[in-house]
């Protein structure tokens, strides 16, 4: 059986037999799943009145442990967004009463992001149907398969020097 990617790779060995195309399948079918990923997150959330990125926030706060507050950059770094893009996504969630900003206890010049009782709420109220969404899309992948990619995507992301969220 072929994927789209196998097309696209059997056209250029047609059309430059001579180009070694093998990372055009690994990156091809990268981008593609990503699209398809975003597509499958996007309309998961959207039942439950989120953008994707508004429970990536939420998620990331709860993860954070009591009391659920980050500042702006920490969050910044977890998604990868510009900072101008974290602000507006920050004063969506906080008009959304998911999120609010407090002052900092141990440094009154730092704000925090915290997770409202409502953001807290939400996520509870996503997050295990969020992790069967996730099981669902990779069903197709036995054990050793998911093993064996969540290992091959770990070296990709550590030779791009992606180890860490600081």
């Amino acid at each position: 059986m072929a994927d789209a990617v196998d097309l696209i790779i059997e056209q250029w060995r047609r059309e430059r037999p001579g180009t070694d195309s093998w990372p055009m399948g690994v990156v091809g079918r990268i981008n593609r799943l990503s699209r398809l990923l975003d597509r499958e997150l996007k309309d998961f959330f959207a039942r439950y009145g989120l953008e994707f990125w508004e429970a990536d926030v939420l998620y990331t706060l709860r993860r954070s442990g009591p009391p659920y507050a980050l500042t702006a950059g920490a969050l910044n770094r977890s998604s990868m967004v510009t900072s101008g893009a974290i602000t507006n996504r920050i004063d969506r969630l906080a008009a959304k009463g998911l999120v609010e900003r407090v002052a900092d206890d141990k440094d009154r010049r730092t704000v925090l992001v915290r997770l409202t009782e409502q953001g807290h709420a939400k996520v509870e109220e996503t997050i295990d149907a969020h992790v069967a969404n996730e099981a669902r899309i990779l069903g197709a992948l036995g054990p050793g398969a998911r093993d064996e990619l969540t290992g091959a995507l770990r070296v990709l992301l550590e030779a791009l020097d992606d180890t860490s969220l600081s």
